[in-house]
């Protein structure tokens, strides 16, 4: 039994070595500025579907700016949190629905789409640079 233990200590200590090290994908100042550009151009979709009138109900007019200029007291940096407004613990592509569907009085937006996407990107752009602080309220 000593001697399988000391064999398996042997081999491990083998393969741990003799296996390459994994390295991370390098990228050049021309990928990070490329992601950079479609970065932005969510980010200004996300500000654009913020003011636009026809996200909700054309009859009422109402867009997030409104509540939220610049994406205001959106506070992405504390998500997931209990929201009041729904009575548990959410993520905000559910604050965000839940925005659509009442003030807005729109349809809900499927929490993987490229619009929820944009949306959420303007939301956390405009508040780069605060702390995370899930649970925060």
């Amino acid at each position: 039994m000593k001697h399988n233990l000391t064999l398996s200590l042997i081999l491990s200590v083998f393969f741990f070595h003799s296996t390459p090290a994994a390295v991370a994908d390098e990228f050049t100042q021309d990928d990070i500025d490329v992601w950079q550009a479609e970065y932005m151009a969510v980010v200004q979709k996300g500000r654009d579907l913020f003011t636009d009138p026809t996200l909700g109900n054309s009859e009422n007019g109402v867009v997030c700016a409104q509540c939220h200029p610049n994406g205001a007291n959106t506070h992405p940096e504390t998500y997931p949190k209990f929201q009041k407004q729904i009575g548990r613990v959410i993520g905000l592509w559910e604050m965000v629905n839940w925005c659509l569907r009442n003030p807005l009085e729109a349809e809900p937006i499927d929490a993987a789409s490229p619009d929820m996407t944009a949306i959420i990107a303007y939301m956390a752009h405009e508040r780069r640079g605060v702390a995370l602080e899930p649970g925060k309220h």
